[in-house]
């Protein structure tokens, strides 16, 4: 077996390890990525983030040209080219991995294409197509990610069973279609299958779909769908799939307001995804995981095994590429001895539906949980005139502040763009700003992220737009 020895290796080509590889060779080291597929990106950038968001662009441009029938302009029957679809989204995509290659060779960030195994503390073994190589590393990060869950009582090997990954493939569009799980995943794949004309059904274990939000930050997206999609089913299980049918699959249900069964041509399993620790042979090493087998770091990505790390998906909830980028950079920087820490108030969390749904911080949910007190404003976007002008107006805007601080605590926003505007918001939060430091900075008018100025004028009780409560 080839030996080689590295300085610092990076295993996990994804948005974690790349950053984390780009910002080690740029503070001067030597730097490896192991990657098993041929391209780097880890699933964000291939099978997740961007082609989802290429996809719901597609639905947003057709949902958009409907509504303007009601404001005077109509336009014909919209001719939908999928092979054309399907090449823009892979252009897509391979414009930003051959970026990631282009950026891996200024850098000199060495690439070997392999699954890398654990032997030891100090040593990988990496499996390619025609040998193995054992690798030794001066430092290492983690970064392998994770997968979809699998549940029980399904035939995965039956091609109508689908995950995100074969649904982001924009194989079939299938006249109906079950989603298992109401998650943000469920809905985003939901609205894009939907803008497509697929008759969707979906069903969630939890009281309500995107169950982590807020009832008023939930309620303009269900206004949207309730009467699009062909049923939502809530406190709902799948007990069983029967894919006997070559026609139809049948899935049987379980809940108080849904059916018996259901008759469907896919159904897409979207209840969350699970760590790729366990496909690393970590148990080789000396490093800790948890109950969940999630790698146990510390606020600088440090584990119990000096000179290695972990970032992203490996080390818990929540799983999100902008999470493990951040991440990565602190890895990088205290592997060359910088005081880095990983140590953010908030992580922002954005559901691309129609409409959009992002929020940060302290949702009003837990804040009554938790017993903290909060003042709180809430904006309707029913009373903004940009909202209005731009078809736009089911959305809705709510800052939650320390009742005895006045800081900013938590934020929501449910509208167009609400992925884009709750920068603003995430920014005041890690920054300390309380309702008046908001509220008194001057906005642009009319736009969307007044709102969120708005919203904190509510919550001391100076607003002019709307009435004080």
């Amino acid at each position: 077996m080839e030996k080689l020895e590295r300085d610092l290796v990076v295993l996990g080509g994804g948005p974690g390890g790349y950053s984390a590889a780009f910002r080690a060779a740029d503070l001067g080291r030597s730097v490896t990525i192991i990657e098993k597929n041929d391209v780097l990106g880890g699933v964000c950038l291939n099978v997740g983030c961007i082609p989802s968001k290429t996809l719901l662009h597609y639905g947003e441009v057709l949902a958009d040209v409907e509504e303007l029938r009601s404001g005077g302009i109509e336009f014909g029957a919209p001719k939908i080219d999928f092979d054309k679809i399907r090449e823009h989204k892979n252009k897509v995509i391979s414009q930003l991995t051959g970026g990631l290659t282009q950026m891996c060779k200024a850098r000199k960030v060495e690439i070997i294409q392999g699954e890398g195994f654990f032997k030891d503390d100090k040593t990988l073994i990496v499996k390619q197509e025609t040998k193995e190589v054992e690798l030794s590393f001066k430092d290492l990060i983690i970064g392998v990610g994770s997968r979809p869950i699998k549940i029980g009582g399904i035939d995965y090997q039956d091609s109508r069973i689908w995950d995100s990954t074969d649904a982001l493939e924009l194989k079939e569009i299938p006249k109906r279609m079950l989603i298992i799980g109401g998650g943000i995943i469920g809905m985003e794949m939901a609205a894009i299958y939907h803008s497509f004309g697929t008759e969707i059904t979906i069903v969630e274990m939890a009281d309500a779909i995107i169950p982590a939000i807020d009832r008023d930050l939930r309620h303009p997206l269900l206004k949207q769908i309730k009467n699009s999609y062909k049923g939502i089913y809530t406190s709902t299980k799948v007990t069983k799939v029967d894919s006997s049918d070559k026609k139809a699959l049948t899935v049987h249900l379980e809940g108080k307001k849904a059916p018996e069964s259901v008759e469907v041509d896919v159904v897409l399993v979207a209840v969350g995804r699970i760590t790729n620790t366990d496909k690393i042979n970590i148990e080789n090493s000396s490093i800790k995981v948890d109950q969940h087998n999630w790698i146990t770091v510390d606020q600088q990505m440090k584990t119990n095994v000096p000179n290695i790390y972990a970032i992203g998906d490996v080390t818990g909830n929540p799983m999100l590429a902008h999470r493990s980028t951040a991440q990565g950079k602190v890895a990088s920087e205290v592997a060359n001895g910088l005081p880095s820490q990983f140590t953010p108030l908030t992580i922002p969390s954005v559901a691309y539906t129609r409409p959009e749904i992002a929020w940060i911080g302290i949702t009003e949910n837990e804040a009554k949980e938790k017993d903290i007190e909060y003042k709180k404003g809430s904006f309707p976007w029913q009373a903004s005139g940009r909202a209005l002008s731009a078809m736009a107006d089911q959305g809705v805007t709510k800052a939650l502040f320390d009742a005895k601080t006045g800081r900013l605590i938590g934020a929501g926003i449910t509208g167009k763009n609400a992925g884009e505007l709750i920068g603003e918001a995430l920014l005041a939060l890690e920054m300390g700003s309380d309702a008046f430091d908001i509220a008194l900075t001057v906005h642009p008018h009319p736009t969307l992220i007044e709102s969120f100025a708005v919203a904190s004028e509510l919550s001391e009780g100076i607003a002019t737009d709307l009435t004080n409560r």
